[in-house]
């Protein structure tokens, strides 16, 4: 079984093509304020106001007051599954409101712009290229309601920008569980226990990259690295687009 995907299988000339021509041929706005601005989607103005990240513990992205090299509180205490998580903004004003755009109003133009915002933080960090990317899953019954999943539009598209390749079915989300809204970590880690599955090769010592939207209590995260690491996986990483945290 080829469990990896390249971008240019679920991305046709074509396609790329007639993005470039759209791209070419119809005015950017700026998806924050609404002014028009160069390809992006983002005018260098609301990009330099968005709420980035300045330090994060280095395992589960949480802010911190130190440098990136801290662990937080929580890591220190319980370690998450996942090695190590990147988010290259805080859930916060305008961030959310774009997210919810994406998730609930199937914007697909506001999701590619985060992901590029995500690419672009990684190739300024120098984060070094995985094995793999691989989509949190979502179950077939959510999906048929959502219309998309989230965290496979994120991954397909810094799977193009950064040159990686990817893999969209051999993790799984099997069970049907309830929304993890409103729940604390106990409960979300009862309501996922048992919800995903691995139905590709052995990883082989593979460096794998989860990827998702964004990251609460990194609870799912979590699970789906451990199915991976039963699998083989030698490292298993978390980009996210943004992560939520109390202020």
């Amino acid at each position: 079984m080829k469990y990896v995907e390249h971008r240019i299988a679920c991305q046709p000339k074509a396609r790329i093509w007639l993005d470039s021509l759209l791209d070419t041929l119809l005015p950017w706005t700026c998806v924050v304020c609404g002014l028009g601005c160069e390809a992006g989607g983002i005018c260098p103005v609301c990009r330099r106001h968005l709420p980035w990240y300045r330090h994060a513990c280095r395992q589960c992205a949480l802010p911190l007051p130190a440098g990136p090299d801290t662990l937080c509180g929580a890591c220190l205490l319980r370690s998450p599954v996942f090695d190590a998580a990147v988010a290259p903004l805080l859930f916060h004003f305008p961030v959310n409101r774009l997210v919810h755009r994406f998730k609930f109003r199937r914007d697909l133009a506001t999701g590619r712009i985060l992901a590029r915002l995500l690419a672009d933080h990684l190739v300024a960090r120098g984060t070094i290229a995985p094995d793999l990317l691989l989509p949190v899953p979502m179950h077939r019954l959510r999906l048929a309601t959502r219309g998309l999943n989230p965290a496979f539009e994120v991954t397909r598209c810094c799977a193009r920008a950064l040159q990686l390749p990817y893999c969209a079915h051999a993790l799984q989300r099997h069970r049907h569980t309830p929304t993890q809204t409103g729940l604390d970590a106990a409960s979300r880690r009862r309501n996922l226990r048992g919800a995903f599955r691995w139905r590709g090769p052995n990883l082989e010592d593979k460096d794998v990259v989860l990827v998702d939207d964004v990251m609460t209590t990194g609870t799912t995260l979590s699970e789906c690295a451990r199915v991976l690491k039963r699998a083989g996986a030698a490292h298993v990483s978390a980009w996210v687009l943004a992560r939520a945290a109390h202020d």
